[in-house]
């Protein structure tokens, strides 16, 4: 089993009332910026949604990998293992800059 999440990262489009009661009902955190129209404004701490940053731009660099973004492998288990050997190329190739 999972871990229940504690906090909901997402961009604007995801800034739907709907959403954010779902969350608050499950006791998550919602970080969403608001939508340019919205009239009732919520903040966002900046410092937390920076890791949204992070996130993505991991996936950005595993999608580079021709294998990973086209998953040519048919197991689950062999496509994890990828992704892991994916993961760690680009670990070293950071520690080495």
């Amino acid at each position: 089993n999972l871990p229940e999440p504690s906090v909901l990262l997402a961009e604007r489009g995801y800034d739907a009332d709907k959403i954010r009661k779902k969350m608050e009902v499950r006791d998550v955190l919602t970080q969403i910026p608001m939508r340019k129209p919205c009239k009732m404004r919520v903040g966002v701490d900046h410092s937390l949604y920076s890791l949204r940053t992070l996130v993505e731009r991991c996936f950005n660099k595993l999608k580079n990998a021709r294998r990973a973004a086209t998953r040519y492998d048919k197991t689950a288990e062999s496509f994890l293992g990828f992704i892991d050997i994916t993961s760690i190329r680009l670990w070293v190739r950071l520690l080495s800059t």
